[in-house]
């Protein structure tokens, strides 16, 4: 398969992928405000309320950059099918789990689903579009994020007030098999495999590292004590296991972070500010429906509908700056007033209570919304941009990893946080106390006060941060290929010679002189070519594609 030459192939090469990402998104957003309901029917406390949300951040965290390896090997479009599969696997046994425990597991098959659906989509988006172009088409993603954000709550609110919770989780199965239809029609990407190392050591080292200090945060102060033999056990083992991880990954022929990225200034900057987006968004929205159910006791439903204008922020705010970004080929502008928006949003729900105004509510989310709008999706724009394609994947991978890693710390920590402040044994609505209701309301605010403090290093970051202008080509550096190299390749190389598209220029070293291929010519013209010469792909005018 060549590239998409036309918006319209564009759309239907990425309409299977973005059908896979909107199942990814209502499954979070409609479990999110469910959880309460289920956690009140499957006796769950605090703590394993954050491990719901955590346990499955956690898995998509740490397969995120062994699904962009795996990318290497096999078919892009059989690993994102796969990735489909076995979320909705971790759905369907997710909606017959009988205790937390089995819950919490469960969830952990969704998360792996889940890594390799943001992976291998970051990936083929990244190798089908130029920069430019992919500030234009962030723009749909970010529909696409806000059908999932908007339309969870509500449907998750009706699920759990009619049929009941377990269907937040057997609704997501119809919806994966139109993804998995759509992708079967409209992607088709030829593969070239390599022979590519998987860090398996590399990985298993980072995963249990931050697994620990998850760990440790969750269950320090409670079942046992800050400074503790049980404290000095977790946090040294995972000191260990993240030195190990550099070393490893300075040596190892295909790392799972490579370190060689951290060079390059703007991909630095642009990773930090999404650590801290990631931590913020993650960490402090999470906890929204707990807060409205629990604190100020409304039903699913309604709690699902006072979130709509975090949503509305955050659909529009992306949409608009994607295809003003597209335009103009600049991108700093809308980082650097996305992240002020993000902190100032999020200092203002430190502001609440248990009696606070929902319409100040409403505009306090509707800040944080515009905030994650944007910038979660332009920093990510900031890193590919920054890079070649030899290295799209990996920086592909590893923005999306250090972005999930912020977000599944701060779901633990502010967690953990929360956990400390309100003390019951049980979480459901209807058996609470006034007085635990009003210290939940009131504990909350502390959650966003310490996002917000978190969300300062991103308007560090991209205050920062060198702007780059949006390249009109797929790779900036001169790509030096033979005709026939498919788009799926390792150095992800796109063969651009479809009759509108075809503008080679031959190099032949025995003329010594430019010769230029016109597109009408024929194959086997190309293949004819002198001894010693050599075919170079020139960068596609975005007119053409």
């Amino acid at each position: 398969m060549t590239r998409p030459s036309s918006h319209r192939e564009i759309l239907e090469a990425l309409s299977g992928i973005w059908v896979a990402l909107l199942v990814a998104i209502l499954s979070s957003t409609i479990v999110s405000n469910a959880l309460p309901t289920i956690l009140a029917e499957l006796k769950g406390t605090q703590t394993q309320y954050t491990w719901v949300i955590t346990a499955m951040l956690l898995a998509s965290t740490a397969s995120t950059p062994l699904w962009g390896k795996l990318a290497d090997l096999f078919d892009k479009k059989s690993l994102l099918q796969a990735a489909i599969v076995l979320f909705v696997v971790g759905s369907v046994l997710a909606g017959f789990s009988q205790n937390m425990e089995q819950l919490i597991s469960f969830r952990v098959v969704q998360g792996l689903g889940m890594g390799g659906v943001q992976a291998l989509g970051q990936v083929v988006v990244g190798a089908l579009l130029s920069p430019r172009e992919r500030g234009r088409y962030s723009g749909y993603t970010g529909m696409v994020i806000s059908a999932g954000t908007v339309g969870g709550p509500l449907v998750g609110g009706f699920l759990v007030d009619w049929p009941g919770w377990r269907w937040c989780f057997f609704v997501c199965v119809p919806l994966a098999l139109v993804a998995l239809a759509v992708l079967h029609k409209t992607l088709h990407l030829p593969v070239k495999k390599q022979r590519v190392k998987i860090d398996y050591l590399g990985a298993t080292l980072i995963t249990g590292g931050v697994s620990l200090v998850l760990m440790w945060v969750s269950f320090a102060g409670k079942d046992f004590a800050w400074v503790s033999r049980e404290s000095a056990l977790f946090v040294g083992g995972a000191l260990l296991a993240i030195v190990g991880a550099y070393f490893v990954e300075r040596r190892a022929s295909s790392p799972v972070i490579p370190l060689h990225l951290f060079k390059n200034r703007t991909v630095v900057l642009a990773m930090l500010g999404g650590v801290a987006v990631g931590t913020a968004m993650f960490g402090a929205s999470v906890f929204m429906g707990q807060y409205f159910q629990i604190a100020r006791g409304f039903s699913p439903t309604k709690a699902g509908l006072l979130t709509v204008p975090l949503v509305l922020g955050l659909s529009i705010s992306s949409t608009v700056s994607g295809q003003l970004i597209a335009k103009s080929g600049k991108w700093k502008s809308y980082l650097v007033w996305g992240s002020f928006s993000l902190v100032i949003g999020l200092a203002l729900l430190g502001t609440i209570d248990h009696r606070t105004n929902l319409v100040l509510m409403g505009a306090y989310l509707a800040l944080v919304g515009v905030g994650v709008g944007l910038t979660m999706q332009n920093l990510v724009l900031a890193v590919q941009n920054g890079v070649g394609m030899a290295d799209l994947g990996a920086a592909s991978s590893t923005a999306t990893f250090l972005r999930s890693l912020g977000g599944t710390a701060g779901v633990s920590v502010l967690g953990a946080v929360l956990a400390a402040s309100v003390s019951t044994k049980t979480l459901d609505p209807g058996s609470l106390s006034p007085v635990v209701r009003d210290s939940y309301g009131d504990a909350m605010g502390q959650l966003f006060l310490i996002a917000a403090g978190l969300a300062v290093f991103t308007v560090i970051a991209v205050l920062l941060i060198k702007e780059q202008p949006l390249r009109d080509s797929v790779d900036g550096d001169e790509v030096v290929t033979e005709t026939g190299s498919p788009v799926d390749t390792d150095q992800r190389i796109v063969d651009n010679s479809v009759l509108a598209v075809d503008k080679l220029l031959v190099l032949s070293s025995d003329r010594d002189q430019e010769v230029v291929v016109r597109s009408a010519a024929p194959r086997s013209t190309q293949n004819s070519l002198p001894s010693g010469s050599r075919i170079v792909t020139q960068p596609v005018p975005s007119g053409l594609r």
